[in-house]
This record gives structure tokens, C-alpha cells and sequence, in this order.
């Protein structure tokens, strides 16, 4: 089931964010998040999302503008991240079509993804809901002490304004 995220699942969001942040290539970021960064997003981002199945969440969606400034107002990049045990069980695509809904909802013009060039899962998931290739930007993340790829993913939602 997917429902928006309260500040009582922010533990559970840290728990699934930190290790992905800690162990992985899957983001250039390099520090963890507290429950309380994570409470505080989920009030204050568009759109913050949870999976959840018998009452455990399982992952997490959220989206944000993609840029500061007005022109980007309609452009929000989002991320996607679930449990390890979680993958390959379709919570990924309930989540992502929840996340577009949702967008849709507030009439956003398009979902971008900012994906890392080491995670070619993560490039198979947007191609497959729908995501095209715009760019990869070489060497622009830099994480356990090597330059990695960037590559950008978007998905027209209302491409008339």
C-alpha cells in the first residue's frame, strides 16, 4: 500500500536511506540523514510517499523542483529508494506510479531522475515506467574516491503548458 509519509516513519525511511547512502554508488551523497532531516522534509517537500506492507515500510518516494526560481516550478526531480529485500517485487512501479499520480494531480510538466552512471538497474527501472535518457554527464559525482557518471532521466508529463 502507498500512502503519504508522516513524520513517524521517518526512522524507518533513515533506515533504508543509510545504508544505500553509506554502502553504495546508487547516490553521490555522502552523509547520512537523521530521522529529524527526514521528519522535516516530509513537511516540507511537495511530495514525500511510503510503500508499506503489514504495517513495515518498505521504501520511499519523494520529489522536490528541480532547480530554485520560478521557471522550474513545473520541473521536480524525484528519488525512489526501497529496502534490498524489497526489489524486484513490483513495490518500485506501485511507488513510481503513485509518485506520478500525484504529480500529475499538481500539474507538473515533467518527474526528472538523476540516476548514478554505476547503477544501470536504476537507468532499466525509469526506461521501463517510462523515463528517456536526456543527458549523461560525465565524471560529475565524485564518491570512495573516484569520479562517477550522472545520468539524467525525464518523463513528460504535460508538455503543453
Amino acid at each position: 500500500m502507498v500512502r503519504a509519509a508522516t513524520q513517524a516513519d521517518a526512522e524507518s525511511i533513515a533506515a533504508i536511506l543509510n545504508p544505500v547512502i553509506r554502502n553504495t554508488a546508487i547516490t553521490f551523497n555522502a552523509q547520512e540523514r537523521t530521522a529529524s532531516e527526514i521528519a522535516e522534509a516530509i513537511e516540507t517537500v511537495p511530495c514525500y510517499l511510503v510503500v508499506e506492507e503489514a504495517g513495515e515500510v518498505l521504501g520511499f518516494a519523494s520529489y522536490d523542483q528541480f532547480r530554485k526560481g520560478v521557471g522550474y516550478a513545473r520541473a521536480m526531480e524525484h528519488t525512489i529508494v526501497l529496502n534490498d529485500a524489497t526489489h524486484g517485487r513490483g513495490a518500485g512501479r506501485t511507488l513510481m506510479a503513485a509518485v506520478e499520480a500525484h504529480a500529475r494531480a499538481a500539474g507538473i510538466g515533467s518527474l526528472w531522475a538523476g540516476v548514478s552512471g554505476e547503477n544501470p538497474n536504476g537507468v532499466e527501472f525509469h526506461t521501463a515506467v517510462g523515463f528517456e535518457t536526456i543527458a549523461r554527464l560525465p565524471k560529475v559525482g565524485f564518491k570512495f574516491g573516484r569520479w562517477m557518471d550522472l545520468v539524467l532521466m525525464r518523463k513528460w508529463l504535460d508538455p503543453d503548458p
